[in-house]
């Protein structure tokens, strides 16, 4: 099995008797049994912009609605699965190859994944985009400018970028680049979470997720 990199280069199983079993439910026959599609939503912005506290209320909504739902969070992914990657640029690159593909095995297990991780360059979100083409995927851009973010600061982060105790810190020493074609722009300095979570709730009725 191949898998493209960001960089265009392909890596291999190591050992090339590794083969993919398939198993004997499909994908679609969750999605007729649990009553909603499956896909990926992918919350995009800066540290503080409020992606992880919107993907946390609309996975209690849905999960009250009897919708198979998980979120997937940037901090809790690094506690575990990618406990041993740090901020540079090949880290960031295997961090989001990862997530990936432990997406791509909740999508195939019918559930919706909310995905919230800063995400910070346009080439890396253009592919996660692609590893999800022709498939059920959408983007959206939590924005927030850096100075509410840095004035929000729930984790102390910005401070300590500020003070040079945290090095490569997305905003200050390190870009974010907006995204360009996101599929949803919530805007957190004009709406409340419960505005944003409904926003995110009526898109996804929209585009026939849910009902």
């Amino acid at each position: 099995m191949q898998i493209p990199l960001l960089d265009n280069k392909m890596i291999k199983c190591k050992d090339t008797n590794v083969v993919w079993h398939k198993g004997y439910v499909k994908r679609e026959e969750r999605e007729l049994k649990y009553g909603h599609k499956s896909g990926v939503v992918w919350f995009t912005g800066l540290s503080g912009s409020g992606k992880s506290t919107i993907a946390h209320n609309v996975e209690k909504i849905l999960f009250e609605k009897d919708i198979k739902v998980y979120v997937l969070d940037g901090d809790n992914i690094r506690h575990g699965l990618n406990v041993d990657l740090g901020f540079s640029v090949e880290d960031r690159k295997e961090n989001i190859r990862r997530i990936v593909e432990v997406a791509k095995l909740f999508v195939d297990a019918g559930i919706i994944l909310l995905a919230a991780f800063i995400s910070p360059y346009r080439y890396i979100r253009k592919y996660v985009h692609y590893q999800f083409k022709n498939d059920n995927f959408i983007e959206i851009f939590v924005k927030c400018s850096l100075k509410e973010c840095e004035r929000r600061d729930p984790k102390g982060h910005y401070k300590k970028a500020r003070a040079g105790i945290i090095k490569g810190y997305t905003g200050i020493d390190t870009p974010f680049e907006e995204p360009e074609d996101s599929d949803l722009i919530i805007d957190t300095e004009k709406l409340n979470i419960h505005e944003s979570v409904e926003k995110v709730i009526r898109y996804l009725q929209k585009e026939r997720w849910i009902e």
